[in-house]
């Protein structure tokens, strides 16, 4: 299982969305943890960038993998996710 590093974004992107949707990422992103082959249809590197998306609904949550940890960089909606990328 590898460990979720939140950035400051992200944390307060969850906070502020609707609890259903902070759930479902919440669960998706902890099934990645735990087996990436399990959302590999829903994980792309950008290009580009050393970042990957992971696909949920109409979020987007944009991480980098450095070893056992996952570093959660932006979460947002689809459309407004790679602006200022």
């Amino acid at each position: 299982m590898r460990k979720i590093v939140l950035s400051k974004q992200a944390a307060t992107a969850l906070q502020r969305m609707p609890q259903t949707d902070a759930k479902r990422i919440t669960k998706k992103l902890q099934q990645y943890s735990v087996d990436p082959a399990s959302l590999a249809n829903n994980v792309k590197r950008l290009q580009g960038s050393d970042h990957y998306r992971l696909r949920i609904g109409d979020w987007r949550v944009i991480f980098n993998e450095t070893g056992i940890v996952i570093d959660v960089v932006k979460i947002a909606p689809r459309g407004d996710v790679y602006k200022e990328m």
